[in-house]
């Protein structure tokens, strides 16, 4: 278990604890202290003084990344966990998960999350308890897949997965984006099939302060630009020569499309359903803005979908389907 932790001694011993109830019990866990100027050591020296498979690493400057990459190269098991200090675990976390990936049918699965409760306030942080209901309708890996594009589809502290993916293709990357998004796209990219235990076994906690919130990294433009690259890489692969079309006209929808053509891919036009967008050639972009009545079918084209919103997102991929188009095959999912 791999735990990075700056000043968090109001809840790192409530996460502690539950480690220690859990009922899978060959686990050692790496709190990386990291810059912090509470008492976070000290109650992590306390805990680690109680029970040896605590190891508490000391890093004398902060930064998260710095702190993962700490812990992954001072764990010696086979399996990786991750957990934050202001999360909690059920007492069968470890155990679901690592029989999970021990199953003779999920040999061929990289990385196990699971469903998790949000702990925070629906009505006050209503934004993040709905992508906690979105992230666990993807169970899959053919869902995870799918849907990597949209939002990170996994819950950074909820995941368990095999040492050997570090190895092979490598940890975890600092830089003006959010990491665990960054890890996910590259694994999947390399193949890495992911899935998640359909239980709750993690309480995905929300204070204010978390880095989420408060962080450059993790706005919303971070998760575009981040994606760019990969997405790219993937529409290429997908579309096989068919026309590239990106459904969203409005302006922030055509920058975020801008950093797909500066990956090298080549948007042919627009999609929209507001009337006032349609046109033969956008202005200063000289592209179309077709309605979805003037889709070609999928064998000339390929779609991304670049809008935003989960309502309209579900009732386009519900036009595309009717239309012949189906996920993954003819269209993405990209926002």
């Amino acid at each position: 278990m791999v735990l990075p932790v700056c000043n968090g001694a109001a809840w790192l011993g409530r996460a502690l604890a539950s480690l220690v109830a859990q009922t899978w019990t060959r686990w050692e866990a790496l709190v990386v202290e990291n810059g912090s100027t509470d008492d976070t050591a000290r109650v992590a020296a306390a805990a680690a003084a109680r029970d040896p498979r605590i190891r508490l690493l000391r890093l004398p400057t902060r930064g998260l990344v710095p702190a993962l990459n700490a812990g992954l190269a001072a764990a010696r098991g086979a399996w990786i966990a991750r957990l934050d200090a202001d999360d909690t675990a059920v007492p069968a976390r470890l155990e679901r998960q690592v029989r999970f990936l021990q199953a003779p049918e999920n040999r061929g699965i990289g990385l196990a999350g699971c469903l998790v409760e949000f702990g925070g306030d629906r009505a006050a942080q209503s934004g993040y308890a709905r992508h906690v209901d979105w992230l666990n309708t993807l169970t899959t890996p053919e869902a995870i897949a799918l849907h990597r594009f949209v939002e990170s589809p996994l819950a950074h502290p909820s995941v368990l997965f095999r040492r050997e993916l570090v190895d092979r293709f490598g940890g975890y990357r600092d830089g003006d984006f959010p990491e665990d998004y960054e890890l996910w796209l590259r694994w999947l990219d390399a193949g890495v099939r992911m899935a998640k235990v359909p239980e709750v076994l993690v309480c995905w906690h929300d204070p204010p302060g978390r880095l989420s919130r408060t962080d450059r990294r993790y706005a919303p433009e971070a998760f575009f630009r981040l994606k760019a690259p990969w997405l790219a890489r993937e529409l290429r692969r997908a579309a096989a020569g068919r026309r590239i079309l990106v459904w969203g006209a409005g302006r922030p929808t055509r920058k975020r499309a801008a950093w797909l053509e500066a990956e090298g891919v080549r948007i042919e036009g627009f999609v929209d359903i507001d009337p006032k967008k349609i046109s033969p050639a956008l202005g200063g972009t000289g592209r179309p803005v077709l309605a979805p009545g003037q889709l070609p079918g999928p064998e000339a084209a390929f779609v991304a979908v670049y809008v935003a919103s989960r309502g309209a997102r579900e009732l386009i991929a519900a036009d595309l389907e009717g239309r012949g188009y189906r996920a993954g095959r003819d269209y993405l999912l990209a926002a």
